[in-house]
Protein backbone atom coordinates (compact mmCIF):
# COMPACT_ATOMS: atom_id res chain seq x y z
CA UNK A 1 0.00 0.00 0.00
CA UNK A 2 1.58 3.33 -1.05
CA UNK A 3 2.32 5.73 1.82
CA UNK A 4 1.24 9.37 1.35
CA UNK A 5 4.11 11.87 1.03
CA UNK A 6 6.61 9.06 0.40
CA UNK A 7 5.21 7.37 -2.69
CA UNK A 8 6.31 10.05 -5.14
CA UNK A 9 9.79 8.58 -5.76
CA UNK A 10 11.26 11.04 -3.23
CA UNK A 11 14.98 10.37 -3.82
CA UNK A 12 17.26 9.29 -6.68
CA UNK A 13 17.93 5.55 -7.04
CA UNK A 14 20.69 3.59 -8.73
CA UNK A 15 21.12 -0.05 -9.72
CA UNK A 16 22.90 -2.44 -12.06
CA UNK A 17 21.00 -4.49 -14.63
CA UNK A 18 22.72 -7.82 -15.24
CA UNK A 19 20.25 -8.36 -18.05
CA UNK A 20 16.92 -7.15 -19.29
CA UNK A 21 14.75 -8.82 -21.88
CA UNK A 22 11.62 -7.14 -23.19
CA UNK A 23 8.75 -8.31 -25.36
CA UNK A 24 6.73 -5.47 -26.88
CA UNK A 25 3.21 -6.12 -28.13
CA UNK A 26 1.15 -4.03 -30.53
CA UNK A 27 -2.55 -3.47 -29.93
CA UNK A 28 -5.07 -1.06 -31.49
CA UNK A 29 -4.46 2.37 -29.98
CA UNK A 30 -8.02 2.56 -28.66
CA UNK A 31 -7.39 -0.41 -26.37
CA UNK A 32 -4.57 1.41 -24.62
CA UNK A 33 -6.24 4.84 -24.60
CA UNK A 34 -9.26 3.55 -22.69
CA UNK A 35 -7.02 2.09 -19.98
CA UNK A 36 -4.95 5.23 -19.34
CA UNK A 37 -5.63 8.08 -16.93
CA UNK A 38 -6.79 11.27 -18.64
CA UNK A 39 -3.39 12.91 -18.33
CA UNK A 40 -1.70 10.35 -20.60
CA UNK A 41 -2.14 9.30 -24.20
CA UNK A 42 -0.79 6.29 -26.09
CA UNK A 43 2.53 6.53 -27.91
CA UNK A 44 1.30 5.57 -31.36
CA UNK A 45 2.93 4.08 -34.46
CA UNK A 46 1.42 4.48 -37.94
CA UNK A 47 -1.63 6.20 -36.41
CA UNK A 48 -2.96 2.75 -35.53
CA UNK A 49 -0.84 0.84 -33.05
CA UNK A 50 -0.11 1.39 -29.38
CA UNK A 51 2.16 -0.81 -27.30
CA UNK A 52 2.34 -2.80 -24.09
CA UNK A 53 5.71 -4.16 -22.99
CA UNK A 54 6.64 -7.05 -20.72
CA UNK A 55 10.14 -6.68 -19.26
CA UNK A 56 12.09 -9.22 -17.22
CA UNK A 57 15.04 -7.63 -15.44
CA UNK A 58 17.80 -9.12 -13.28
CA UNK A 59 18.69 -6.26 -10.98
CA UNK A 60 21.55 -5.93 -8.49
CA UNK A 61 22.31 -3.46 -5.73
CA UNK A 62 19.27 -1.24 -6.14
CA UNK A 63 19.58 1.49 -3.50
CA UNK A 64 19.25 5.23 -2.92
CA UNK A 65 21.86 7.01 -5.02
CA UNK A 66 25.10 7.54 -3.12
CA UNK A 67 24.51 4.68 -0.65
CA UNK A 68 27.09 1.87 -0.58
CA UNK A 69 26.40 -1.08 -2.87
CA UNK A 70 26.14 -3.55 0.02
CA UNK A 71 22.96 -1.81 1.15
CA UNK A 72 21.26 -2.52 -2.18
CA UNK A 73 18.69 -5.16 -3.09
CA UNK A 74 19.15 -7.93 -5.67
CA UNK A 75 15.95 -9.12 -7.27
CA UNK A 76 14.17 -10.20 -10.43
CA UNK A 77 11.46 -7.93 -11.82
CA UNK A 78 8.67 -8.63 -14.27
CA UNK A 79 7.14 -5.31 -15.29
CA UNK A 80 4.13 -4.56 -17.46
CA UNK A 81 4.04 -1.09 -19.03
CA UNK A 82 2.23 0.98 -21.66
CA UNK A 83 4.19 3.26 -23.98
CA UNK A 84 2.73 6.74 -23.44
CA UNK A 85 3.11 10.47 -23.92
CA UNK A 86 2.47 13.28 -21.49
CA UNK A 87 2.30 17.05 -21.94
CA UNK A 88 3.94 18.59 -18.89
CA UNK A 89 2.90 21.76 -17.10
CA UNK A 90 5.78 23.54 -18.87
CA UNK A 91 4.44 22.44 -22.26
CA UNK A 92 6.99 19.71 -22.97
CA UNK A 93 5.77 16.62 -24.83
CA UNK A 94 7.36 13.78 -22.85
CA UNK A 95 7.63 10.17 -23.99
CA UNK A 96 7.76 7.36 -21.47
CA UNK A 97 6.14 4.45 -19.68
CA UNK A 98 3.05 3.98 -17.53
CA UNK A 99 3.51 1.03 -15.21
CA UNK A 100 0.57 -1.32 -14.82
CA UNK A 101 2.04 -3.96 -12.51
CA UNK A 102 5.41 -4.93 -11.07
CA UNK A 103 6.14 -8.50 -9.98
CA UNK A 104 9.25 -9.39 -8.00
CA UNK A 105 10.70 -12.43 -6.29
CA UNK A 106 11.66 -10.57 -3.09
CA UNK A 107 9.25 -9.54 -0.32
CA UNK A 108 11.67 -6.76 0.69
CA UNK A 109 11.34 -5.20 -2.73
CA UNK A 110 7.56 -5.30 -2.47
CA UNK A 111 7.66 -3.43 0.85
CA UNK A 112 10.14 -0.80 -0.28
CA UNK A 113 8.74 -0.44 -3.78
CA UNK A 114 5.22 0.16 -2.55
CA UNK A 115 6.44 2.54 0.14
CA UNK A 116 8.27 4.88 -2.22
CA UNK A 117 6.43 4.43 -5.55
CA UNK A 118 3.00 3.76 -7.01
CA UNK A 119 4.27 0.95 -9.24
CA UNK A 120 2.09 -1.79 -7.77
CA UNK A 121 4.69 -4.35 -6.62
CA UNK A 122 3.48 -7.86 -5.84
CA UNK A 123 5.46 -10.89 -4.69
CA UNK A 124 5.62 -13.94 -6.93
CA UNK A 125 8.06 -16.76 -7.59
CA UNK A 126 10.09 -16.02 -10.72
CA UNK A 127 12.61 -18.48 -12.12
CA UNK A 128 15.21 -17.63 -14.77
CA UNK A 129 17.31 -20.40 -16.27
CA UNK A 130 19.81 -20.19 -19.12
CA UNK A 131 20.92 -23.42 -20.76
CA UNK A 132 22.03 -24.48 -24.24
CA UNK A 133 21.46 -21.06 -25.75
CA UNK A 134 17.96 -20.69 -24.31
CA UNK A 135 16.66 -18.32 -21.66
CA UNK A 136 13.60 -19.63 -19.89
CA UNK A 137 11.44 -17.43 -17.66
CA UNK A 138 8.70 -18.94 -15.56
CA UNK A 139 6.42 -17.63 -12.83
CA UNK A 140 4.15 -20.50 -11.73
CA UNK A 141 1.97 -18.28 -9.54
CA UNK A 142 0.87 -16.14 -12.48
CA UNK A 143 1.27 -18.65 -15.32
CA UNK A 144 3.90 -16.53 -17.09
CA UNK A 145 6.24 -18.50 -19.35
CA UNK A 146 8.69 -17.08 -21.88
CA UNK A 147 11.55 -18.72 -23.75
CA UNK A 148 14.13 -16.90 -25.86
CA UNK A 149 16.60 -18.31 -28.37
CA UNK A 150 19.81 -16.58 -27.31
CA UNK A 151 21.70 -17.96 -30.30
CA UNK A 152 19.66 -15.51 -32.40
CA UNK A 153 20.74 -12.52 -30.31
CA UNK A 154 21.63 -9.59 -32.53
CA UNK A 155 20.44 -11.24 -35.74
CA UNK A 156 16.83 -12.28 -35.09
CA UNK A 157 14.25 -11.14 -37.62
CA UNK A 158 11.19 -9.26 -36.48
CA UNK A 159 8.34 -11.50 -35.29
CA UNK A 160 5.82 -12.60 -37.88
CA UNK A 161 2.97 -10.10 -37.99
CA UNK A 162 4.96 -7.24 -36.45
CA UNK A 163 3.66 -3.83 -37.56
CA UNK A 164 7.25 -2.67 -38.05
CA UNK A 165 8.86 -2.96 -41.46
CA UNK A 166 12.40 -3.27 -40.11
CA UNK A 167 14.54 -3.06 -36.98
CA UNK A 168 15.13 0.67 -37.48
CA UNK A 169 11.41 1.25 -36.90
CA UNK A 170 11.24 -1.28 -34.07
CA UNK A 171 14.27 0.28 -32.35
CA UNK A 172 12.19 3.37 -31.51
CA UNK A 173 9.98 1.14 -29.38
CA UNK A 174 12.81 -0.81 -27.75
CA UNK A 175 13.57 1.68 -25.00
CA UNK A 176 14.89 2.93 -22.88
CA UNK A 177 12.21 5.61 -22.78
CA UNK A 178 13.30 8.74 -20.93
CA UNK A 179 10.48 8.97 -18.39
CA UNK A 180 8.19 6.92 -16.19
CA UNK A 181 4.84 8.33 -15.06
CA UNK A 182 2.47 7.55 -12.22
CA UNK A 183 -0.81 9.28 -11.45
CA UNK A 184 -2.72 9.91 -8.24
CA UNK A 185 -6.26 10.47 -9.48
CA UNK A 186 -7.69 11.93 -6.25
CA UNK A 187 -5.10 14.73 -6.23
CA UNK A 188 -4.72 14.92 -10.02
CA UNK A 189 -1.00 14.56 -9.34
CA UNK A 190 1.45 13.24 -11.93
CA UNK A 191 4.86 12.05 -10.77
CA UNK A 192 7.53 12.19 -13.48
CA UNK A 193 10.69 10.13 -13.01
CA UNK A 194 13.59 10.53 -15.43
CA UNK A 195 15.92 7.60 -16.04
CA UNK A 196 19.63 8.00 -16.76
CA UNK A 197 21.59 5.12 -18.30
CA UNK A 198 24.44 4.32 -20.67
CA UNK A 199 25.50 1.45 -22.94
CA UNK A 200 21.88 0.68 -23.85
CA UNK A 201 22.31 -1.36 -27.03
CA UNK A 202 19.25 -3.58 -27.50
CA UNK A 203 19.84 -6.76 -29.44
CA UNK A 204 16.89 -8.39 -31.23
CA UNK A 205 16.17 -11.93 -30.12
CA UNK A 206 13.79 -14.68 -31.23
CA UNK A 207 10.92 -15.68 -28.94
CA UNK A 208 10.30 -19.43 -29.09
CA UNK A 209 7.58 -19.60 -26.44
CA UNK A 210 5.32 -17.11 -24.73
CA UNK A 211 2.43 -17.37 -22.33
CA UNK A 212 1.49 -14.09 -20.65
CA UNK A 213 -1.83 -14.36 -18.79
CA UNK A 214 -1.71 -10.73 -17.67
CA UNK A 215 -2.35 -9.65 -21.27
CA UNK A 216 -5.56 -11.67 -21.14
CA UNK A 217 -6.43 -9.99 -17.85
CA UNK A 218 -6.10 -6.66 -19.67
CA UNK A 219 -8.46 -7.88 -22.39
CA UNK A 220 -5.63 -7.95 -24.95
CA UNK A 221 -5.74 -11.60 -25.99
CA UNK A 222 -5.05 -10.64 -29.61
CA UNK A 223 -1.95 -8.54 -28.92
CA UNK A 224 0.68 -8.98 -31.65
CA UNK A 225 4.34 -9.48 -30.76
CA UNK A 226 6.05 -6.47 -32.36
CA UNK A 227 9.65 -6.89 -31.22
CA UNK A 228 11.79 -8.61 -28.60
CA UNK A 229 15.26 -7.67 -27.43
CA UNK A 230 17.85 -8.15 -24.70
CA UNK A 231 20.40 -5.82 -23.13
CA UNK A 232 23.15 -6.69 -20.63
CA UNK A 233 25.34 -5.01 -18.02
CA UNK A 234 23.61 -1.66 -17.76
CA UNK A 235 24.29 0.92 -15.02
CA UNK A 236 20.97 2.62 -14.35
CA UNK A 237 19.90 5.63 -12.32
CA UNK A 238 16.53 7.24 -11.70
CA UNK A 239 16.27 10.87 -10.65
CA UNK A 240 13.96 11.85 -7.80
CA UNK A 241 10.36 12.12 -8.88
CA UNK A 242 8.99 15.46 -10.03
CA UNK A 243 5.34 15.81 -8.97
CA UNK A 244 3.04 18.25 -10.66
CA UNK A 245 -0.70 18.89 -10.75
CA UNK A 246 -2.30 17.99 -14.04
CA UNK A 247 -4.84 20.35 -15.54
CA UNK A 248 -6.85 19.37 -18.61
CA UNK A 249 -6.40 21.68 -21.59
Amino acid sequence: MPIPFLNANPFPVEAWFDSSCTLTFAVPKEQVAERLPDCLEPDVFDDRWAFVAVAIVQTRKLRPAGFPAWMGSDFILVGYRFFVRYKSASGRNLRGLYILRSETDKARMVRLGNCFTRYGYVKTDICLTETAGRLHVEAPDTGLEIELDLTSEGSAPLPSGSPFADWAQARKFSGPLPFTFSYEREKRRVVIVEGVRSHWKPQPVRVTRQRIPFLNDLGMENAVLANAFVVRDIPYRWKAGHPETWTAT
